[in-house]
């Protein structure tokens, strides 16, 4: 029998206890009419390397402002990006630049100076102190456990993308993206998970990217999905979450309404792949995933603001 991941089983049993939000199947239903869901990864503002795609995903995480107040933003070859493209872009135009984001050791002592470099823009980078510390991270525990080179994590994974997981998140703390609700552990493993759509995307499903057990993927939780989920009345939230929602409140990381979010999220679309899967289209959770982010930059989709969390999980 093949190993599982538990965010499934974890996520479910928070939908069941779920007090502030709740899955509408019949939308759920009627979203999957709406479009093509095999969207692709896209190549431009990524270095197609084991190692630098493993710095993106440990930097992968909360790009959000305040209403009012600007976003963070770099210009690259003339063209100005927020979001995850500014971080891609950052990453490129350093590597491009010399930086050795590549070399473990490097990353061990990376300096803040060093950092603030790569990510010049306007503004400055939300969580600034994190990104420094994940970089050190990374370079330590690849230099202490796997002769300094991402490739080794890889080979211990064997193909497995379950394994690729536990690996990651068993041994770069930064990634262990889990939380406790009603004195259950939930795990979202939003950036591991990640991690491996993107290998699978950028090495098109060969050699670095070639995992027999994708399927085992769940959705990858974080801020923008809930919305779009929200926007097409998949997700229902009652009265009081949607009041704190619109008003733009900050929840606390782990908060009950930041675990129920994540987890009727990740529900909800396994609901959809498995209805997709039933309708003989078989299709991995993160496609969806690249699809409702995508859906996700249309300005109609952000009428109602997102959870609003200072998390560097996601």
């Amino acid at each position: 029998m093949r190993e599982k991941l538990p965010v499934l089983d974890s996520t479910y049993y928070v939908v069941q206890q779920s007090k502030h939000v709740t899955i509408n199947k019949e939308a759920a239903r009627q979203m999957l009419l709406k479009g093509d869901v095999n969207s692709a990864w896209h190549p431009d503002l990524h270095i197609v390397e084991p190692d630098w795609i493993f710095v993106l995903d440990a930097l992968n995480f909360c790009f959000w402002e305040d209403p009012g107040h600007p976003k963070w933003s770099v210009e690259y070859n003339g063209e100005e990006y927020s979001g995850y493209w500014a971080l891609a872009a950052s990453l490129k135009r350093a590597y491009e630049e010399g930086v050795p984001l590549t070399n473990a050791e490097f990353l061990t002592t990376i300096s803040s100076k060093t950092v603030e470099k790569i990510f010049r823009g306007k503004q400055t980078i939300p969580l600034f102190q994190y990104r420094v510390n994940h970089l050190r991270e990374l370079g330590e525990v690849l230099l202490e456990k796997y002769d300094g080179t991402f490739v080794n994590v890889l080979q211990q994974a064997r193909q497995s993308a379950v394994a690729l997981v536990n690996e990651v998140v068993k041994n770069f703390p930064s990634f262990n993206d889990v939380a406790v609700y009603e004195e259950q552990t939930v795990y979202f493993y939003k950036r591991a998970q990640l991690l491996v759509s993107d290998l699978y995307g950028a090495f098109e499903g060969e050699g670095y990217g070639d995992f027999y057990d994708l399927d085992e993927l769940t959705i990858f939780a974080d801020y923008k999905l809930p919305q779009v989920l929200r926007h097409y009345r998949v997700l229902e939230y009652d009265d009081y979450l949607s009041n704190l929602v619109d008003q733009y409140v900050r929840f606390a990381p782990g908060s009950p309404e930041e675990v129920e979010i994540r987890a009727a999220t990740v529900q909800a679309v396994e609901m959809m792949r498995q209805s997709l899967t039933n309708g003989q289209r078989t299709i991995p959770a993160f496609k969806l995933d690249w699809w409702l982010w995508t859906l996700g930059q249309d300005d109609t989709v952000r009428e109602k603001p997102y959870h609003r969390v200072r998390s560097p999980f996601y």
